[in-house]
Parts: C-alpha cells; sequence; structure tokens
C-alpha cells in the first residue's frame, strides 16, 4: 500500500542555506560519473531539471540540500545537468545510470522527471528514488510536493501592502497546472488584502518548457517590461532562470520584484538588484533532499507522498530585505495571511 505522509520538520530552513556560494554553471560534481572502485560509499544523487545548477532559484535550492547532506554524511555525491532538446528516454538512461553505479537515494529535480522515474524504480527496487514536483507511484519512490500556492498567497499579500499603483504583474515560465499553482495563490492574496482593487496582470512565457520558459533570462525580462509599461510596480515570477531576467527588469524600472523558491535578495549573481527584491515565496527543495537522504541514511527511507507546507514550515516568504519591514501593515498582513492559512480559515485556491 502506497503511504502517505506530511514531512517533519527535519527538513525545515535548508532551502536557505548559503546558496551564494554555488557555481554559476557546469556539468556535475567530481563524483557523478564513474563507477567507483574504491569501496568509497555512495548516497545522494541528483538530477537536475531545466535550467541547471546556477539558476539562484530551484536547482540550486537542490544543491543546497545535496551540499548538508555530503558535509553530515561525509560520503560520496553526485550531480547532474540536463542536456538541450533531451528525451524521457535520455532522463531514463541518467537516472538508470546513478542507480547502478550504487548512489542512493537518487532524485530526479522537477516533474519533467516522472515517466522517466515510473520506469527505472521498478528496475531498481533496492534504491529509493525521489522526485520534486510530481508524484509518481512506487513502493521505493518519494514524491516531493510543495503547497506552492500557499507561499505565493502570501506573496499576493505582500504585493498588494506593496504596490503604489494598484497594479502588479504575475511571470510565469511555461503554461503548466504547477505554475497555474503559484498565480492562483498569488492572485488570491492580492485581491483578499486589497478588497478587489487591485489589478494583477498574467503572462506565460511559453507553452512547453522544451520553448525556454524556464531558462530564457530574456523571455523574462520582456514580459516584465511589458507588464512595467501597463503600470506594475510588483512582479512575482514564477519562472526558473528566467526569472532572473524579470529581476533585472524591475530593478531597471525602480520597482519591486518577488523572488521564488530560494531566498532570492541573497542570491549573489543578483546582487545588483537586490534592492529591488522585496521579498522571494520559499519553497524547501532543499529541506526536501536532505531529508530524503537522511531517511536513506537512517535506514528508514521515506516513500509515498510528502507534503511541504507552512504547517512545517515547507514553504514560507522570505523577509530579508530590510525594506519589507518598513512598508506600512506589510509584515503584519503577511503573519495574519500565514496564521489563516494554517488553521484552515483561509483556503488557497490552486488553480
Amino acid at each position: 500500500m502506497r503511504r502517505i505522509s506530511k514531512l517533519t520538520r527535519v527538513a525545515v530552513g535548508v532551502a536557505s542555506i548559503a546558496l551564494a556560494a554555488t557555481a554559476c554553471g557546469g556539468t556535475s560534481s567530481d563524483s557523478g560519473s564513474d563507477s567507483d572502485s574504491t569501496g568509497e560509499a555512495k548516497g545522494l544523487a541528483i538530477a537536475y531539471d531545466i535550467g541547471g545548477k546556477g539558476d539562484q532559484s530551484f536547482n540550486d535550492a537542490a544543491y543546497a540540500g545535496l551540499q548538508k547532506a555530503q558535509k553530515e554524511f561525509g560520503y560520496k555525491t553526485a550531480d547532474i545537468e540536463p542536456t538541450e532538446g533531451e528525451t524521457d528516454a535520455d532522463k531514463e538512461q541518467r537516472l538508470a545510470s546513478l542507480a547502478k553505479q550504487g548512489y542512493n537515494p537518487v532524485i530526479g529535480v522537477g516533474f519533467a522527471y516522472g515517466p522517466a522515474m515510473e520506469a527505472v524504480a521498478k528496475k531498481y527496487p533496492k534504491t529509493t528514488f525521489g522526485i520534486v514536483d510530481s508524484v509518481v507511484e512506487g513502493d521505493n519512490v518519494a514524491s516531493l510536493v510543495f503547497a506552492e500556492e500557499q507561499a505565493s498567497y502570501l506573496a499576493g499579500v505582500a504585493a498588494a501592502k506593496a504596490t503604489k499603483t494598484n497594479t502588479v504583474g504575475f511571470v510565469g515560465g511555461v503554461d503548466i497546472p504547477l505554475i497555474h499553482k503559484f498565480e492562483a495563490g498569488y492572485k488570491q492574496g492580492v485581491q483578499d488584502t486589497s478588497g478587489g482593487k487591485v489589478k494583477v496582470v498574467s503572462q506565460y512565457l511559453t507553452q512547453t518548457a522544451e520553448e525556454g520558459g524556464f531558462s530564457s533570462p530574456d523571455k523574462g525580462k520582456a514580459a516584465a517590461e511589458g507588464q512595467i509599461e501597463k503600470n506594475a510596480d510588483v512582479v512575482y515570477q514564477a519562472a526558473g532562470l528566467s526569472g532572473q531576467g524579470v529581476i533585472e527588469a524591475a530593478a531597471k524600472a525602480k520597482v519591486w520584484a518577488i523572488g521564488v523558491d530560494s531566498d532570492q535578495y541573497k542570491q549573489a549573481a543578483l546582487a545588483n538588484y537586490k534592492s529591488y527584491i522585496l521579498t522571494s515565496a520559499l519553497k524547501d527543495v532543499g529541506g526536501a533532499v536532505y531529508a530524503l537522504a537522511k531517511s536513506v541514511e537512517d535506514g528508514k527511507p521515506l516513500t509515498g507522498t510528502q507534503t511541504f507546507d507552512l504547517k512545517v514550515n515547507g514553504v514560507g516568504l522570505a523577509e530579508s530585505n530590510p525594506e519589507f519591514a518598513k512598508i506600512a501593515g506589510l509584515s503584519d498582513a503577511v503573519a495574519k495571511a500565514k496564521e489563516g492559512i494554517i488553521d484552515g480559515s483561509i483556503k488557497v485556491k490552486t488553480e
């Protein structure tokens, strides 16, 4: 029987590890390609989503979890980049290779690994697999999913309190159900906070990931510029690497940007724009990665659906920018909304 549980607080806070130390490129760590002839213990391996390491967001959060596990458990790890235009068969081969080499657990970072993981997990029943942002059936698979809509609701509350033009923007990387959750929560937070007085302008960069919606900063920049021309003075992005372009455009126009997944105010690659990053909708991908690695190390591998929400601090809203606390009523409104979501008095939409 497939076990469904809620993740404990062991994962809390890992996504805020200093991602600034993350390299802004590369193909893998020094331990990810050859079989281990030294007998060295092998542990966590991650296969990145589109955008790869250096996106200062989703993939880098996963890498932070890997770094924590590597430091704590002292074993060999691997992190492998995607290739342009790859197929499900390519992903399947990548996951199978990691499992065959002895890595455990093996995690696919992103929903795109779903079909490949379903196939590979059956072939390597002694290996624990994990997938971020998707649910895959399997006795040896942990599906690591998040309440993105809850963090996005809080981002919407912040946007409604920060706007002076009563127009805010949303830029989604790809027009898919996962990103619809970000948009739905954000819109609801804006509307609930403003009483419907604040307009939300939305745009998706592409219809499919293959078109570059999560990996094209130029597309993100152009979309944000268009929204700013429509009077948006706060722009929230859920667009992976493309989001860097959104942040750049906002900073250039001297309006607020809201980051995603990681605390983008703290990202070294975005330091030139940090003054205009009001906050970020946090998603503890690093915590999920670490928690699965720890469960395997402890001999009690997590399986089934592991849900990260506000109740376990699996999602949240960053407050690193000092300007966040200076905006009248913002902090109190966010705290009240968070309390309402946790106690169930606020039901956040996912579509």
